[in-house]
C-alpha cells in the first residue's frame, strides 16, 4: 500500500478504499448517509502509463484513449455506479454551476457535452454521477439527505475567490428547497497551504471576497512577497457563511502535492500529470 502522508494529527483521516485493485478515498461522514455514493480517485489502479499513471480521468491531456476508458470502467465497476450514467464539467475555473437532468447522463462520455465553462453541477436524478477533475484544485461535494439532492463543484482560486461553494448552496435552495442545515458538506483532496504559493494579485481577490478578520486564517505574506493561502480554509468559511452546520463539513487532510505518488499534482509534477476525479451520485 502506498504510504500516504496525512496533514494535521488532530484532523480525522479520508478512508482508503481498495477494490478490484483499484485505490479510492471516501468520507467518513458522507460513508453514513445510505441514499448516496461518492469516491475521490487515486493514482492507483488503472492501466494509463508513464506521466498518466495509472488512473488517469482526463481524455485531453495527451494519454491514449483507450486507456483512459479502461480507467473510467475499473473506477466505476470499483466504487459501484454505471460509467455510462456519469456527467462531466467542463472546467474553466468560473463559478457556473448548472443543473443537470437525464437528458445529460453520459455528458463528456458516451456523448460530446453541449455546454462549456460549467465547473459545478447539481441534480436530484437517482442514478445520475457528477464527476469533476483534479490535480491540485479543490473538490467541493455537497449533499441533502432531506431533499435527496447533491451538487459537486471545482473551486480552484479563482473559483474559491468567486465561492462557487455558496453558489453551488445557493442554487441546490433555488432548485430542490434544499435547506442549508440539511446538506452535508465535503472539501476534497487538494493542495495545502504550505505547498500553495501565490502572488499578490491572487490575494488581491481574496481580500475582496474574504472579511478582512478572516485573512489571518487564509493567507500569510513571506519575505519574498509572495504568499502562502488555505483553499482547504477559504471553503470551510464559505460552507459556513453558506449556513452549513460546523459537524457537517469533512476536511480533506490529505494533499495532492504532499502526495505525488498516490495523487496527481499540477505542481508536484510541474505539470506533467493525469486527472483526478470526484465523483458523487444518489443511489437509484
Amino acid at each position: 500500500m502506498q504510504k500516504i502522508k496525512w496533514a494535521h494529527k488532530d484532523m480525522p483521516e479520508m478512508h482508503v478504499n481498495n477494490r478490484n485493485g483499484v485505490t479510492y478515498l471516501t468520507y467518513p461522514e458522507l460513508e453514513k448517509l445510505p441514499d448516496f455514493v461518492h469516491c475521490f480517485s487515486t493514482r492507483l489502479g488503472g492501466v494509463s502509463e508513464g506521466i498518466y499513471s495509472s488512473m488517469n480521468l482526463s481524455f485531453t491531456r495527451g494519454d491514449a484513449e483507450d486507456a483512459v476508458r479502461e480507467n473510467y470502467h475499473r473506477l466505476a465497476d470499483a466504487v459501484g455506479f454505471e460509467m455510462e450514467s456519469i456527467v462531466t464539467s467542463d472546467q474553466t475555473h468560473t463559478s457556473n454551476v448548472i443543473r443537470v437532468t437525464e437528458e445529460d447522463r453520459g455528458n463528456g462520455i458516451t456523448k460530446p457535452r453541449p455546454y462549456t465553462d460549467v465547473d459545478g453541477m447539481i441534480t436530484d436524478v437517482p442514478g445520475l454521477v457528477l464527476a469533476t477533475f483534479y490535480a491540485d484544485c479543490v473538490p467541493l461535494y455537497f449533499v441533502d439527505p432531506v431533499h435527496k439532492a447533491i451538487g459537486l463543484s471545482h473551486s480552484g482560486w479563482r473559483g474559491t475567490a468567486a465561492r462557487i461553494g455558496e453558489v453551488t448552496v445557493n442554487k441546490m435552495r433555488e432548485c430542490f428547497g434544499s435547506d442549508p442545515e440539511d446538506i452535508y458538506g465535503a472539501i476534497g483532496p487538494s493542495i495545502c497551504q504550505d505547498c500553495y504559493e501565490v502572488s499578490e494579485d491572487v490575494i488581491l481577490e481574496f481580500q475582496k471576497s474574504f472579511d478582512r478578520k478572516d485573512w489571518e486564517a487564509l493567507f500569510y505574506r513571506k519575505e519574498n512577497g509572495k504568499y502562502q493561502l488555505n483553499l482547504w480554509e477559504a471553503n470551510r468559511k464559505i460552507m459556513l457563511e453558506a449556513n452549513l452546520k460546523e459537524e457537517h463539513i469533512s476536511m480533506p487532510n490529505i494533499c495532492t502535492c504532499c502526495n505525488p505518488e498516490f495523487l496527481f499534482s499540477h505542481r508536484a509534477s510541474k505539470g506533467k500529470r493525469g486527472n483526478l476525479g470526484a465523483f458523487l451520485s444518489i443511489k437509484k
